[in-house]
């Protein structure tokens, strides 16, 4: 049996996954909508969000999970005994939209995969290629020729001035700055040795 990663404090991880035997995850607008509303419920309070896209049947989220310091400053003190652990708050996350999903289609059992899949990032390399990495991804199964068109993505939050929960100055600062962080964009890729090992 695998065994499967802990989420642990203060470190870099790239989530994802897609629909049990590859059915659509995201059927409508107003389901990446509300995807994103529940992200921003159950995952704010928890984890720092870097990059992240939503297509159909998968999705790539790129976050580092708060310290205990941190989450603990953004709880009243009477909310402390609510506070659990991070792959616990992915997984209402998750649940949550699963019940929003069988109720709205009509349909009933899982949703995702299980158990999500996770990998652990430890360096700002590693970091700048999986945010590029799912920043294409929408251009590399043919929804449209580069990341800028694609508006389930972080893509366009990153180049944009507007106020956003994103870490936005820190993916810029991993690839320098905005102009070379566009410049990155430019150059399509295919990223295969990342598919392999991330087993998709």
């Amino acid at each position: 049996m695998q065994q499967i990663e802990p989420l642990e404090f203060g470190k870099y991880y790239h989530i994802y996954n897609r629909g049990i035997n590859r059915e659509n995850l995201f059927k409508e607008n107003r389901n990446h909508e509300h995807f994103l509303s529940l992200y921003d419920k159950h995952i704010d309070s928890i984890a720092e969000t870097l990059a992240w896209c939503l297509l159909k049947n998968h999705f790539h989220l790129l976050v580092r999970i708060k310290t205990f310091e941190e989450i603990l400053q953004t709880h009243e003190e009477y909310e402390i005994k609510k506070i659990i652990a991070p792959h616990q708050s992915f997984g209402n996350l998750f649940n949550a939209y699963i019940k929003s999903i069988n109720k709205s289609f009509n349909r009933h059992g899982a949703l995702f995969e299980r158990p999500f899949k996770r990998k652990h990032i430890d360096n700002d390399a590693y970091l700048q290629n999986v945010i590029k990495y799912i920043h294409y991804n929408p251009v590399n199964h043919g929804f449209c020729q580069h990341p800028i068109e694609y508006p389930w993505s972080s893509y366009l939050t990153c180049i944009s001035e507007k106020p956003t929960k994103l870490k936005r100055e820190k993916v810029i600062s991993l690839f320098g700055n905005i102009d070379d962080l566009i410049q990155s964009h430019n150059q399509n890729e295919k990223f295969n040795d990342l598919e392999k090992y991330l087993n998709l």
